[in-house]
């Protein structure tokens, strides 16, 4: 059985490099913290799509193997769906504020003591950036690749219908999973979101759900 050379490379290597990404989390000196804390690594955002992107990817190679498994490609097309979606909003706000307001993004560094002044910010703790790119890029890049090279565009009926309600779904599930984990971590995984009261927060969520259906429009529309 020949296999298409093109997808086969984007997909291996897609997944590797993700996989390295979320194998490297144990090397960051945040790690020990945030494992002691309740949901570990799943209440980011990043790592809920990396996951998913992963899985994606992981399912796009058995395709590539097995290309007659029509059922197989069903579970892809809606898994690149979310995972699309997901993977803009990572992007677009981690490297937006991470560049320009990065205190709203990272956290101070867990080991350190608070500032004695009060003009002293504490010192924030940044990811390598090799494993910041396969964390926060890598999955955005591959994902927008697999669609716009090697997958056909969703009907109107699919973008009409089914990208809303994944997104709501996704975005509701996402939203009650990190409030349901700071009641007993006295914090959320990200700044932004510790910093603001209940109302601003779910202003967020649906801020970041609309981001992502505007998003996936868009995409989906500029492809041919």
């Amino acid at each position: 059985m020949a296999f298409k050379a093109g997808p086969l490379l984007l997909h291996t290597t897609a997944a590797a490099v993700m996989a390295y990404g979320y194998s490297s989390l144990g090397s960051l000196v945040q790690n020990a913290w945030i494992e002691r804390q309740k949901g570990g690594h799943t209440q980011f955002l990043t790592i809920q799509g990396l996951m998913i992107a992963w899985l994606t990817m992981t399912v796009s190679l058995v395709l590539d193997v097995v290309p007659s498994f029509t059922a197989l490609r069903k579970v892809k097309r809606v898994l690149l769906m979310i995972a699309l979606s997901v993977a803009v909003v990572v992007s677009s706000i981690y490297w937006t504020l991470v560049l320009f307001m990065p205190h709203m993004i990272l956290q101070a560094n867990p080991g350190t003591t608070p500032p004695t002044s009060s003009t002293e910010a504490p010192k924030l703790v940044r990811i390598p950036l090799r494993i910041d790119l396969a964390l926060h890029a890598a999955p955005g890049i591959s994902l927008l690749a697999d669609f716009l090279l090697f997958e056909k565009k969703y009907s109107r009926n699919e973008a009409s219908y089914a990208a809303p309600v994944l997104s709501a779904l996704f975005g509701l599930g996402y939203g009650n999973w990190v409030e349901y984990l700071a009641k007993f971590n006295g914090s959320f995984p990200y700044p932004f979101l510790t910093e603001n009261p209940l109302e601003i927060r779910v202003a967020i969520y649906c801020g970041a759900v609309t981001l992502a259906l505007v998003s996936f429009w868009l995409i989906n529309a500029l492809h041919k």
